[in-house]
């Protein structure tokens, strides 16, 4: 059956609540609005105000409302209608969601979802459109998600729901309207990475709205006879970086692919850890497509040019592979 990715996440949010009574949502506009990006659309008028709850424009009170509600035993779900937005909420997550396990010496833990519309191709402009994952994945004390298919969409927000401590899910915003033939929607793994395809000449690393592009590359470079296997790294941290150096030294060369900026990126932790672990392994060196170090354009054809595209990704395994761009 053809699923989209929203209503993946939807029939996440309807399941929690209806399954479990300690489930709760919060954020601006998942109520009566229905989301954002109308993953609640229903849920209010389902399951009632006291268990979804519209909020004040405020991401450091209700993200702290719903640390103290795990804290209190209740499973909140707390959505943060941009990443950009989130930058409001840092004390919340990262002084106090992510260290009271390790600062009560682990009387307390925060069974926490938040979850955040993530990326740039929708012409939002630079307050509304950054890649910031980076950011909470060099975070101890939180797992960081960033499901790209529909089956994710679903089954890591089931599986982060399970877990003892905070866990930040980025769902990108160009992923809402995709859809797959899915047959069933069960808990995903939220510990590893994933294998999209299988290749032999160069392994290309990406996630979240790189994905496809990723993907679509590989298949336009398997007409030239460049067999790419594609890695979907899904969780962020903690990095399984076992999949990919599995991988890079099957295949010798490594395409990391992502949307945030070069400088500081989740690309170079990822170029570190295959340089400093299978540097022997390589025969060419690690290959990052990332944006433009630029705040992220409204235009249209600025935005494409700023993000790392399916062509850009081309060029960078033609020229690992010793070809021209």
């Amino acid at each position: 059956m053809k699923t989209t990715y929203r209503t993946a996440v939807h029939n996440a949010l309807r399941d929690a609540l209806r399954d479990d009574p300690r489930v709760v949502l919060m954020g601006e506009d998942v109520g009566r609005y229905g989301g954002t990006y109308a993953a609640s659309k229903g849920l209010l008028e389902e399951f009632g105000p006291d268990r979804v709850r519209d909020t004040p424009l405020s991401e450091l009170g209700f993200v702290g409302v719903g640390i103290g509600a795990a804290l209190g035993g209740l499973r909140p779900i707390v959505e943060v209608m941009t990443v950009n937005f989130s930058l409001l909420a840092l004390d919340q997550i990262v002084n106090t969601a992510a260290t009271l396990r390790h600062m009560s010496g682990g009387q307390f833990s925060v069974p926490l979802v938040v979850r955040m519309a993530t990326g740039a191709g929708r012409q939002l402009a630079a307050q509304h459109s950054h890649s910031l994952e980076n950011w909470y994945a060099h975070i101890p004390g939180i797992k960081v998600v960033a499901p790209a298919t529909v089956q994710d969409a679903y089954g890591m927000l089931a599986s982060a729901l399970a877990d003892p401590d905070p866990v930040v899910v980025f769902e990108h915003v160009t992923l809402y309207n995709t859809a797959a033939d899915v047959d069933t929607l069960a808990a995903q793994d939220i510990c590893s990475a994933a294998v999209r395809r299988t290749g032999s000449d160069v392994t290309v690393i990406a996630y979240g709205g790189c994905l496809a592009k990723a993907l679509d590359a590989a298949d336009e470079l398997s007409l030239a006879g460049i067999n790419c296997e594609v890695i979907d790294l899904r969780v962020l941290r903690p990095l399984d970086t076992e999949t990919i150096l599995d991988s890079v030294r099957k295949t010798h060369r490594a395409v990391v692919v992502d949307e945030a900026w070069r400088t500081g990126s989740l690309a170079g932790e990822i170029s570190a850890q295959i340089a400093e672990n299978a540097f022997f392994d390589l025969d060419a060196p690690i290959a990052r497509v990332c944006s433009a170090e630029v705040p992220m354009p409204y235009a249209k054809h600025l935005e494409q040019a700023a993000l790392p595209q399916r062509d850009d990704i081309v060029a960078a395994v033609r020229t690992t592979m010793g070809g021209q761009p």
